[in-house]
């Protein structure tokens, strides 16, 4: 923090709010009976639950950025951390890759942090469905990270050719169950009542990362649905034009 610049009264605050905790952890077993094991000192980390915890963690990993910066280009979000490594040539972006393992290896050491490898995916973007080893080394560590054709990303299904059909596969569920309690309410409810549900379990769904799978092909699937759910609500016909259907909600 001193190398952020925090120095004096708020330095000293925050020193005096971290130094010297102890922790302990409590027991229960089936019969409820409760047993605490001994204090510790809390050696790393901050206090569990605390307001200051987030924005004390973004400071601490605040320089890994700089770390990646000339090699990659790191996007860090809270604690989850992205690396996007970009080359056309094959060689050149396999260097630039094993260099990414090694800064981030050997920060993560300096930072008396660890990687959670089960957490950790390689997911290479390209034009078709060839990958390679499904194993990948980082650094000297004997730990390994999945290469895979898809992962979650904040709240997002990413596939390796952007074709955004998984995601919509998971959306799918989610959403036909906002039409079945819409319909299911359809004669218990006013219309504002039913406005409400849908917008808080079906539009806030749809809405989140729309700008990006909205103009996939698969996005069609959800849109009918979406149409579907109007109709209901409106007591509309099922070949009504759903356009001027949306101005009366």
């Amino acid at each position: 923090m001193a190398y952020y610049g925090i120095t004096g009264t708020a330095h000293k605050l925050m020193h005096s709010y971290l130094d010297s905790r102890y922790q302990r952890t409590k027991i229960k077993d089936k019969c409820l009976n409760t047993s605490f094991l001994s204090w510790e000192p809390v050696k790393h980390g901050v206090p569990q639950g605390s307001v200051l915890g987030p924005l004390m963690f973004l400071i601490y990993i605040n320089d890994l950025p700089f770390t990646l910066n000339k090699i990659a280009t790191p996007v860090i979000f809270t604690d989850d951390t992205s690396v996007i490594i970009t080359n056309n040539n094959k060689t050149d972006f396999e260097i630039a890759l094993h260099q990414t393992r090694i800064e981030m290896s050997n920060w993560f050491q300096s930072n008396l942090l660890t990687l959670n490898y089960e957490k950790t995916y390689l997911l290479q973007f390209s034009g078709t469905h060839k990958h390679e080893t499904k194993k990948k080394q980082i650094g000297n560590v004997n730990s390994q990270i999945t290469n895979t054709t898809s992962t979650k990303f904040l709240g997002l299904k990413i596939d390796s050719t952007l074709t955004w059909r998984e995601h919509i596969t998971v959306l799918t569920p989610k959403i036909n169950k906002a039409c079945y309690a819409i319909r299911t309410l359809m004669f218990l409810n006013s219309p504002e009542i039913l406005r409400m549900v849908y917008l808080s379990y079906f539009h806030s769904i749809i809405s989140y990362g729309i700008i990006f799978w909205g103009n996939s092909y698969s996005s069609i699937n959800i849109f009918r649905i979406q149409k579907t759910i109007i109709r209901i609500m409106t007591k509309s016909n099922k070949c009504d034009t759903c356009h001027p259907l949306f101005k009366k909600l």
